[in-house]
């Protein structure tokens, strides 16, 4: 996650993953973990790419709305290691009436290893870089007055550019009861997005451009030992973690047809963390383990105001600030039996927030007094679960859960970026998941996910959480016809949910379908149909206001964007 993002506080794009090169990835539900830091109230995905493959591959894909794509990757010995390579390729045009998406994204990986039975080395490099034109969210009224179709856009020249290119190295060893793992990495990151979602409400128009420019660094390392409590088995890991974002410029300006017109605000901003963790891990009995963990992490802040709207506002809100945070997590896991375990955790988290919100003075645009926000918000988390294995068929788990948080962020739909309420919030809720491995030919997956979220106190008259999903299912059917054809079908569905000014966004279905064929031992073809039910629901959907060029005003309107319509894309790909 990015911090003190141009386009919001946490905001992440995983446009720089290559999926068929992912080796595993590792879910981390809730701030239960000692060795998850900022951002770890909810929880953490870890992705580890692979090393080594079993054959070089080619996959060519093309598709409806001049959609393609080229994929090619493998791996070749070289000196004492192996080296993996890959190179990705995508062109997209979209399905878009006054706009083409005209999508060039491009990835390439390297990654060089070394490795023994007790020691390994890895150096990867990744390099991204995309540019596009977007369709963005468009007002409820322009659509049911004919004004323009659910496929259509009220400014043609919004989009973005961004590129990611990253150097990163990873050294672990293995003892007869401990592990050393070293991990460090520097990332150039850019980004240029124009947006317009409010149109109007100004004469000239209200496109901005959000600009974000950075480098950053940073270490992982950690010690796993093995060890002995009186007779019981036990685990300690130490760690500490360091991220210095570097940041050259981060901003917002006002733009017409990508053009720079005015600015709000732009600035440079050095943040940097360093912490410290210990987890440990004990089994009291053949049954029964405890986990606790502790952390410490310093923040640092330092903003350097390049421009602003108002130029008197530039020594103002630069400055400096500090804070730090302790945080402890404790689980205790039960087997009921061989097949069924039982847990409760309860754990401290926390998110930083925007560098520029915590030494902010005045608005930059006309010189207004502004609350600064506290740079880190504590998170406290409670779970209980069981997870069991039922039979030698189906495996599935239940869990409670509750959620405080000490500040809610939300999205501001008109501006493009999040903003810190400095109201709590709590979230309550219930998540089943359930996996059935019928036979050989048929495998089910099912997830289900209910949450109640309330801020602390009223809000403009209300407790709601704009934008806080209740209802979730998600599953998957995968079935294979013989030993060559095989088809995956997805659903997911996201019930009705809240908005601002006591409204509600439509619930959504959208299923998928993958049909393949094994040619043979080194070719494979496949058909996907996206949207197989041709929905028109909503992706996303805000309430705000905003102006059309008719319009003597601002009104107040839900803001949409729909699914793509059912498009088909056929894949082909050989291993060589």
């Amino acid at each position: 996650n990015m911090r003190s993002h141009g386009h919001g506080q946490g905001y992440t794009d995983l446009n720089f993953i290559i999926p068929e090169l992912v080796h595993e990835v590792v879910y981390k539900k809730g701030s239960y973990y000692a060795d998850v830091g900022d951002f770890s109230g909810t929880g953490s995905a870890h992705l580890t790419t692979t090393s080594q493959l079993d054959a070089d591959k080619l996959s060519l894909g093309i598709g409806e709305e001049e959609f393609g794509r080229i994929l090619i990757f493998g791996d070749n010995p070289v000196g004492e290691g192996n080296l993996l390579y890959g190179f990705e390729h995508q062109v997209y045009d979209g399905p878009w009436q006054d706009i083409s998406e005209d999508v060039e994204k491009t990835n390439i990986w390297l990654k060089q290893s070394w490795s023994t039975d007790k020691q390994q080395f890895v150096i990867s490099l990744m390099a991204y870089d995309n540019t596009w034109n977007s369709a963005d969210q468009i007002p409820e009224r322009a659509v049911a007055s004919g004004a323009i179709s659910k496929l259509g856009s009220l400014d043609t020249t919004v989009g973005g550019e961004s590129s990611r290119y990253s150097l990163s190295g990873h050294w672990s060893r293995q003892y007869d009861k401990a592990q050393l793992k070293a991990d460090i990495y520097v990332i150039n990151y850019d980004m240029n997005l124009w947006s317009n979602f409010s149109y109007f409400t100004n004469p000239g128009g209200d496109q901005f451009q959000q600009v974000d420019q950075r480098n950053i660094y940073g270490w992982n390392f950690a010690s796993i030992r093995a060890g002995e409590v009186g007779n019981h088995m036990m685990t300690n890991t130490w760690g500490t973690q360091f991220r210095l974002d570097d940041i050259d410029e981060v901003g917002l300006l006002q733009t017409v047809s990508r053009s720079e017109t005015g600015v709000v605000r732009v600035d440079a901003v050095k943040q940097h963390n360093i912490s410290v963790y210990w987890e440990n891990e004990i089994h009291w009995t053949d049954r029964l383990r405890s986990i606790i963990g502790l952390r410490y992490d310093y923040f640092d802040f330092d903003v350097d105001t390049l421009q602003a709207g108002d130029t008197s506002t530039l020594a103002l809100n630069e400055g400096t600030n500090i804070d730090d945070i302790f945080t402890s997590s404790i689980s205790i896991n039960y087997a009921l039996a061989s097949d069924y375990e039982t847990y409760i955790s309860v754990g401290q988290g926390f998110h930083s927030n925007d560098a520029r919100g915590t030494t902010i003075k005045v608005d930059p645009t006309n010189g207004d007094p502004i609350q600064p926000v506290d740079p880190l918000v504590d998170t406290l988390g409670y779970e209980v679960g069981i997870r069991a294995f039922v039979t030698d068929k189906l495996n599935a788990s239940i869990a409670l859960w509750h959620l405080d948080i000490d500040s809610e962020l939300i999205f501001v739909g008109d501006e493009g970026t999040t903003e810190d309420t400095g109201i709590g919030s709590k979230r309550d809720g219930i998540e089943l998941t359930a996996y059935y491995y019928f036979n050989d030919q048929w495998i089910l997956d099912f997830e289900y996910a209910y949450t109640d979220a309330r801020l602390d106190k009223k809000l403009d008259g209300s407790d709601t959480i704009a934008g806080a999903l209740e209802t979730v299912v998600s599953a998957g059917i995968h079935r294979v016809f013989s030993e060559r054809v095989y088809s995956h079908i997805r659903f997911r569905y996201f019930g009705d949910y809240p908005l601002d000014s006591g409204e509600r966004a439509d619930s959504s279905t959208l299923v998928n379908l993958r049909v393949g064929y094994t040619i043979s031992n080194k070719a494979d073809i496949s058909l996907d149909v996206l949207n197989l039910l041709d929905s028109d629901d909503h992706d996303v959907e805000y309430f705000y206001e905003s102006q059309l060029a008719d319009e003597p005003s601002p009104v107040g309107d839900k803001h949409f964007h729909v699914f793509e319509p059912r498009s088909f894309r056929a894949n082909i790909s050989y291993k060589f």
